[in-house]
This record gives structure tokens, sequence and C-alpha cells, in this order.
């Protein structure tokens, strides 16, 4: 961040310039990532002094601490407009007037062991008057471009000296007009009290605790009559006040629960008070892409874009072992080989681990960023652990198990009758007649990609992400119905996805959000269905699935659970076999049950209205959804230039009507 004279500032916000500085002499940072109607302050953030005070002053570090307000410059850090200041308010305090800035005594307590020159008291004076010079700019050229302004004055405050209950957040208003603010006042308290943080109760109060008595309230009051400040005060319960340990999980969800409060309530305000006239409050924030997120994007980019989990996964001897099997009459447990792995996972998890993630500003996007890092840190333990007894317990630690409500649901498609004008038997068709509905299909999107044969996969057709590579199993049959399906899965969601991600500047949604494969299965036999291509026979195998995989993580062993599923409900070995081999790939591999617990959440998703093309940017999770969203919107992601068709135009009714019953009962 550059170091600016404090007349060098003012000139670039008067020239309406975007920026991050800090001030020359250290004192506090501003940050204008965009000019908007509103900006955040953090005045008691720092703990600062500078080397000539350090001798003279007489509370420790510890208790100056006590009465500063750490970490409240991190909860207004996603925010476009900050002002954070890096002083220790004992050296001079920005919430008092210049004149009784520096403190003599404080809360009880004798401040310096050897009293100020006149110098010293001097500069720390002028210190506070330059933060204002800057504040008087800042907020007058807010005004002046938008005809209103809100200011969120972030404090917090030590309650376990109070012996009564005190409010989570406290706002102070009594230096404020309540009168032409008071509706904006009472929405920021809503927004407040909707914030839920585990563990701890939340009372919001006005005037409870603290009146809004401080000095940059009354600063920018006095200055400016369009521009409400809305001192808020946050109880320190994100660390214990008694030792100063952080609590991060807690001042991680004040981060994100801030963020949303203040951008709501900056739209409220900006409605009725400013000439600010959008819709949505996402666009109250800025577009510019933090440099740290395209450091890290670039570095998780360098070291994961050859990761290929499924490349690895698959054993390369699967035709033999299934001719084996077969020989011995389904007797003779498999013996798996797989190809050697070419990744020292190590440093793998080192390198990516030196990735600053906690450089990104953003909560939402930084949220994103080391969710996926972690998510690969599991899928390195994953891979590192092939053909051992780990495997299934690192499958299930990043896959999971299925849950009480995915078997339920996997037993209820298991009970369904046949579906009435659905074939019990139709031709066959081989794998040339597949590649070439396939090549169809990409043509109708204006995609190119290989189409190759491989012995090493087990399923019918898979799509490689990375190589953009779909490959077939030569002596994989199909039904025509089966092909149209496979086209709609794998082309119109897996190809569209991949392709999308392509085109987008971050390489995260290329790599994969966590367990993205929930999502992705999901979208993809939602289009299976939305085209007219659902079957029961579809259907039952994603139940079969979720059953095998049951039954494997409660022990069962591939024999046990091939004959389980052949004798009870497949009676082609072949797929009973694909099955099977699927799931107990690697070692245990869980993955399979995701399928159809991703459709049921995708499919209430759709049904309650919400718009999937941003899921297909690229591999993307539903958990973070909003967060794309809002990237799209601040334009920091690309829409996606392929649309899979069937959720452009469903032919839903190309299906049996009956399906829409069956799956009003899936939970």
């Amino acid at each position: 961040m550059q170091l600016l004279e404090i007349n060098e500032i003012i000139q670039l916000i008067e020239a309406k310039k975007t920026f991050e500085a800090t001030a020359k002499d250290g004192s506090f940072s501003i940050k204008i990532n965009r000019y908007l109607p509103y900006c955040c302050t953090a005045i008691h953030d720092g703990s600062n002094l500078r080397s000539d005070l350090r001798t003279k002053i007489a509370l420790d570090e510890y208790n100056r601490w006590f009465e500063e307000d750490p970490f409240t410059g991190a909860f207004i850090a996603s925010m476009p407009i900050t002002l954070i200041g890096h002083d220790s308010r004992f050296e001079y305090d920005l919430n008092r007037t210049t004149e009784a800035s520096v403190y003599k005594e404080a809360w009880g307590k004798k401040v310096w062991n050897k009293s100020l020159t006149p110098k010293e008291i001097q500069l720390s004076k002028e210190k506070h008057t330059n933060y204002y010079k800057v504040t008087h700019a800042l907020v007058k050229k807010l005004e002046e471009l938008y005809d209103g302004c809100v200011v969120y004055d972030f404090h917090s405050y030590n309650y376990e000296r109070w012996d009564r209950k005190v409010p989570l957040f406290n706002i102070g208003t009594e230096n404020v007009d309540t009168k032409k603010f008071g509706s904006v006042i009472e929405n920021w308290k809503n927004e407040l009290s909707s914030i839920e943080i585990p563990g701890v109760e939340n009372v919001t109060a006005i005037n409870d605790v603290f009146q809004g008595r401080g000095y940059n309230l009354e600063f920018i009051t006095t200055n400016f009559s369009k521009t409400l400040v809305l001192a808020t005060e946050v109880k320190k319960v994100y660390c214990n006040e008694l030792t100063g340990a952080a609590y991060p999980k807690i001042i991680k969800v004040l981060q994100q629960k801030l963020k949303t409060a203040i951008l709501n309530n900056a739209n409220f305000f900006s409605k009725d008070n400013t000439n600010w006239k959008h819709q949505s409050a996402v666009k109250l924030l800025d577009k510019t892409v933090d440099p740290a997120i395209l450091k890290v994007d670039k570095g998780m980019s360098k070291l994961l874009r050859n990761f290929e989990l499924l490349a690895y996964v698959n054993p390369i001897n699967s035709s033999t072992e299934k001719k084996r099997f077969y020989k011995h009459k389904f007797t003779e447990e498999p013996n798996f080989k797989y190809g050697p792995i070419r990744i020292n996972s190590y440093e793998l998890k080192q390198e990516l681990s030196q990735l600053r993630v906690q450089d990104i500003s953003d909560i939402s996007i930084r949220n994103l960023y080391e969710s996926t890092i972690n998510s690969y840190f599991d899928k390195i333990d994953l891979l590192s652990t092939l053909d051992s007894p780990k495997f299934l317990y690192n499958s299930l630690r990043y896959f999971g198990r299925p849950s009480k409500t995915d078997i339920q649901n996997a037993q209820y498609i298991l009970h369904l009758p046949s579906i009435p004008g659905e074939p019990k038997r139709s031709p066959t068709l081989g794998t040339d007649q597949a590649i070439h509905a396939f090549k169809e299909g990409l043509a109708s999107y204006g995609l190119e990609g290989k189409i190759e044969t491989s012995n090493k996969v087990i399923a019918q057709v898979m799509v490689l992400n990375a190589k953009k590579t779909i490959l077939f199993r030569p002596d994989a049959k199909f039904t025509r119905s089966e092909i149209n399906a496979l086209v709609e899965h794998e082309i119109g969601v897996h190809m569209v996805t991949t392709m999308n991600s392509n085109a987008q500047d971050l390489r995260i949604f290329n790599l994969g959000l966590p367990v993205n494969t929930m999502t992705q299965e999901g979208l993809a036999i939602l289009s299976e269905y939305l085209s007219g291509n659902i079957s029961i026979k579809r259907l039952k195998k994603l139940a079969h699935r979720v059953i095998i995989v049951d039954m494997m993580c409660s022990g069962a062993n591939f024999m046990e659970c091939f004959q389980f599923l052949h004798s009870n409900y497949v009676a082609d070995p072949n797929e009973a076999w694909s099955i099977v081999t699927r799931i107990f790939r690697g070692g245990g591999f869980t993955k399979d049950h995701l399928y159809l617990s991703g459709f049921v959440k995708i499919l209430r998703f759709w049904e309650k209205g919400h718009s999937l093309t941003p899921l297909l940017i690229g591999k993307t999770s539903l958990d973070f959804y909003s967060t794309i969203e809002e990237m799209i919107e601040r334009e920091m992601l690309q829409q996606p230039a392929f649309i899979t068709q069937s959720f452009v135009k469903p032919r839903v009714e190309n299906n049996s009507e009956i399906y829409e019953y069956i799956f009003s009962g899936l939970k």
C-alpha cells in the first residue's frame, strides 16, 4: 500500500480517484475502490504508539489493548470505502475533540509516567487534525456526488465490567437527527438484530451502554447535514477481553454478517436520501478485483491445474479383473491396480498453505478461496492414500456418506413400479453411435472438445475437466434414450461448465469449488429431467449407488455388495459390476451417493424459481451461490457464455406426468 501525504490524499479524493493508501506517518489508512453514498470507519482499530512515547507511557500493551477496539477494521474490510485508524487512542483519541484528544488520565488510570512535552502533544494533535481533514474531504465529495451519505462508525466495548445484561450491538443516536433519519436507524437496528452468531445471544439496542457522543459522529454531523453517522458498538464477544485471545470463527461470522447488514442498510438509506437509484444492494460494492485475489488464484492454478482426481482413481486393470470375476462366478474379490501418482502430496499441501488467502479483504470471496483450498487438502489426502485402508476414511471426510434422508429417498425410488409407456426393453447401440450423437451435441452448443475411448473408464462415459475430453468405454452399450440423456448430462452440464470456466479470468471455477460433485451432478440429472429424458431406470441406478455406498461404509465387501445388487435389483451382471466397481475403486469412493442428493437439492432450488445460470460459470457449489451471484454482478466474473439448453427451454412434457408426483415425494 502506498504512503501518501495528507494533501496528496485529499487531492485524490477531490479528483474522484480510486486508491488505497496509508498516511505518510502511518497514523491511518484509507481505501476508496469506488465512490458510493456510504463509507465505514474504525478509528480505534489500531494500537501503534510513537517510539518517543513508549518510554513515557504508564500503561502496558495489554492495558492499552483493553480499551482499544481490536478487529473493528477487519469487520469493515470488505467494504469499498474505509477509514481505519492505526494509532492507539492513548497517543491521541480520534473520538474526542482535538484539544481533549491527549489523555492525562483515562478510565481511572494514569496514562503517562512522565509528562509529555508541548512538542509531543502538538504532534499528536496534528495527527488528529489530519485525520479529520481527510474525513471532511471524503464526506464532502460523497455528498456532492450523491446528495447524501451514511457513515458506519464501528467501535467495540468490554462487557464484563457491567453488572447487568448488555446488548451485542448498541447504536448511539443522541446527536443524530432522529426525526429525519428515524426509519434508517430502525432499519439498521433490524439488520443488526437479525445477525445470528452460534452460542451468542443477540440483543440490539439504541442508546443503552453508549449514546453516540463521540467526536467522529459529532464532527461529521456538524459539518454535513445530509450525512447520517451510525455509531455502532460491538460487544467484545469475539475475543476474551481479559486475556486478549481472539475467537476467529466469531470474527469471521461478524465480518460476513456485518457486510450484509451494511449493504442492506446503505441501500435502504440511499433510496430516500440520495440520488443513488439501484435496486440491488450488491451494486453498493466495488468492481475492483483485489490484487490479493489474483495472486492467490494464480498460485492455486499453478499448483492444481494438473490435479484430476478421477484420472488416478480409475483402476488400470478393470477389464481383466472383470473377466476374472466372471470366470470365478462372482466369488473372488477383484484386485484392482492403479497407475503411478505423480504428485508429491506433502509438498503440494505445503505450497498451498503458503498462499496468503488472509490478504483477501472481502470476507465472502476470502471464504470462497479458504474453503476451496481446505477442500483440496482433503482431496490430496484422499489421493495420497489411494488403494489403502485410509482411502475410505479420507473419502468419507471429503464426500461424506449417505444420510438417513438419502437412504429413505433411495428406498422410496426402489419401491416405485414401472412407469406406463416406458419400454422395458429397447435396442442397444454401441460406442460409435453414441460418439456420433455426442459430436452432434457439441456442435449444437458450438463447443469443441476431444472424444476418445479408454479401457480405464468404469462409467460408460466420463468428462475429464482439465483435458476438455470426453472418454467412452469401448464396450459400452446404450439405448437411444440413454444416449439422449447422457448428451444432456455430459455435454449440457459437464462440458458447458468446463468451457465456461475456461473463459473466466479467475481459475478457481475451473479447479472446482468444495464438493462441487453434488452441484454438478445435481445440475446434470436435472438437465436429463428438463430435457424430457429421465427414466425410472435412471432414477433406480442413482438409488442403487446410495444403497451400495451405505453398505460399503457399514463394512460390506465387494462381493457382498455385488451379490446383494445382482440378486435383488439388477439382473444384468454388467450393470451391477459397473455400479459396485465405481464405489469400491481406490479403496472405497463414496462420491456416487451425491448424485441423488444433489439432484434433489438442485430440483428444489429450481422449483423455488432461482436462476441456475450462475452455477454454470464453472465447477461451482450451491453453498456459494450468493457469492458467485455477487461476483457476477460486481463484474468480477463473466456471465456464462454457454447455457444448458434444457434450462432455457425445458421440455418436461416429454416425460411421463407421473414424474412430477414422484419427485414431490423426495425429501
